[in-house]
C-alpha cells in the first residue's frame, strides 16, 4: 500500500488516477510520496518519503539538495501549464499596450454622471489620455526557450511581431517546436538592445537570480516593457523601479506583487495567476500523479529535477526489480554487480543513467531477492538508497 500526502489543493481529476489501493489524503502520515503546488517542503520532515511531485514547473519551494542527499526523487510537470501562462502573457501585454487598466478606472468614474449624454461627452474628452500602441511590428524578446517560452515566441510571430529568443542551454525537444521566423540570439545583450518587450521564462536558480538588473536595463531600449511570468527574483525589482522612475523602462508587468511594486503607476501586478486555470491545474495534477505512480511501482524516472531520466518497464518474467541510487563516482556499477554475482544471482537486465551527481540503476531479476542482499547493497560506500520492488503476479 502506497501512502500519498497532498499539500495544497490538487485537482481531483488528477487524483482519480491513483488506484484504490493507494491512501491519498492531506493528513496522510509517514507518506511515501508528496504532491504539492506552492507549499514549502522540507524533506527532513518526511523520513519515509520516496518522491515529491510538484504540480507545476518551479521547484524552489522544495529542499532539492536535501532530497538528493537522501535519495528522494523530485518531479515537476514542465509544459502542463504552458498554455495557461503563455495566454496570460499576451492578455496582460495587451492590457498594458492599450492602457486598459487605466481606462477601466476612468470608466468607473463615469457612474456618477447624470445621463448617457453626459457620459458620452466625458468619454470623447477623456479617451485621448488612454491612447496605446499595437503589438504588430514591435520586437518581442523571449528569454528562456522552454515549453512556455516557445509558446510565447510563436504567439508573438502569430501577432505580427518580430521575435528574438535567447536560451543558453536550449533543448532539442523544445526548439523543434519553435517557429522558423524566430531569430535566435547567442547573448542576452543581443535581446536587451533590440526588444520593445522582454518576457522572461527561465527557472529561478543561482544563475538566474537578478538575471535582469541595473546593468542589463541600461542596455535595454528606451521605453521597454518588462514582463515576469516566470519566477520572483529573476528581475531585480529595485533596479526595475529605479529604471521606471528614470523613464528608461516604460512598464513592468509581473505575476509577483510586493509592497514596493504595488501602487506604482507603471507597474501591473497580477496575484500569481500564471497557471491558475482549471485546465492547467488538471493537466499538472494528472502528469504529477502518473509520475509518482511510475516511480513508486516501477522505479521509472521522468521529468525529475534531481535524478537522471530512466524509463524501463519490467518484462513479464521479471520477479524482482532493484533500484540502486548512488553518488555518481567511478566503479559503482562494478561494486553493485559484484554483490549480485557473489550471491549467485543472474541479472535479467541492468539499466543505468547518471546526471553527473546521481547514478540511478535499475536491475531486474527473474528470482526473489535473498533476505540479506538488500542490506549488502546498502552497505556499499556511496550508495544512497536501495529500493526493492517485487512483482508477485508475474
Amino acid at each position: 500500500m502506497n501512502r500519498i500526502q497532498t499539500l495544497n489543493n490538487i485537482s481531483p481529476q488528477g487524483l482519480k488516477f491513483f488506484p484504490e489501493s493507494y491512501v491519498v489524503s492531506p493528513t496522510t502520515e509517514t507518506p511515501d510520496a508528496i504532491l504539492v503546488r506552492s507549499a514549502l517542503v522540507d524533506t527532513d520532515a518526511y523520513p519515509s518519503i520516496q518522491c515529491i511531485a510538484r504540480a507545476g514547473a518551479g521547484v524552489n519551494n522544495i529542499s532539492i539538495d536535501k532530497a538528493t542527499e537522501k535519495g528522494v526523487c523530485v518531479f515537476n510537470t514542465p509544459g502542463a501549464n504552458a498554455n495557461a501562462v503563455a495566454e496570460l502573457v499576451f492578455i496582460m501585454l495587451g492590457i498594458s499596450a492599450r492602457r486598459i487598466h487605466h481606462s477601466l478606472d476612468f470608466s468607473r468614474t463615469l457612474a456618477d454622471e447624470a445621463d448617457d449624454k453626459a457620459i458620452s461627452e466625458k468619454v470623447e474628452k477623456g479617451k485621448s489620455k488612454y491612447t496605446g500602441f499595437e503589438l504588430m511590428g514591435k520586437t518581442l524578446g523571449v528569454i528562456g526557450l522552454g515549453k512556455i517560452g516557445v509558446l510565447v515566441a510563436n504567439a508573438g510571430i502569430d501577432r505580427g511581431m518580430n521575435v528574438i529568443g535567447y536560451d543558453p542551454f536550449p533543448t532539442v525537444g523544445n526548439v523543434h517546436y519553435l517557429s522558423g521566423k524566430v531569430d535566435l540570439a547567442h547573448k542576452l545583450e543581443s535581446v536587451l538592445k533590440v526588444a520593445d518587450v522582454i518576457s522572461v521564462h527561465v527557472p529561478l536558480s543561482d544563475q538566474t537570480r537578478n538575471l535582469i538588473g541595473a546593468k542589463q536595463l541600461q542596455m535595454a531600449k528606451q521605453g521597454v516593457i518588462l514582463m515576469n511570468y516566470a519566477r520572483k527574483g529573476i528581475y531585480d525589482d529595485a533596479a526595475v523601479l529605479q529604471s521606471l522612475a528614470e523613464g528608461k523602462t516604460g512598464a513592468y508587468i509581473t505575476d509577483f506583487p510586493s509592497k514596493a511594486l504595488l501602487g506604482q503607476d507603471k507597474v501591473i501586478c497580477t496575484p500569481h495567476l500564471g497557471a491558475s486555470t482549471a485546465e492547467s491545474e488538471e493537466n499538472c495534477a494528472v502528469m504529477a500523479v502518473k509520475q509518482v505512480r511510475n516511480y513508486l511501482e516501477y522505479g521509472i524516472v521522468a521529468n525529475s529535477v534531481n535524478f537522471p531520466v530512466i524509463e524501463a518497464f519490467p518484462q513479464e518474467s521479471t520477479r524482482t526489480r532493484l533500484v540502486v541510487i548512488n553518488r555518481d563516482i567511478p566503479n559503482m556499477i562494478a561494486n553493485v554487480t559484484q554483490v549480485l554475482g557473489n550471491a549467485g544471482l543472474n541479472i535479467q537486465s541492468f539499466t543505468n543513467a547518471s546526471n553527473g551527481k546521481i547514478g540511478y540503476n535499475i536491475i531486474d531479476l527473474e528470482q526473489d531477492l535473498p533476505a540479506d542482499l538488500e542490506s549488502d547493497l546498502r552497505g556499499i560506500e556511496n550508495v544512497i538508497r536501495v529500493r526493492v520492488l517485487r512483482f508477485l503476479g508475474k
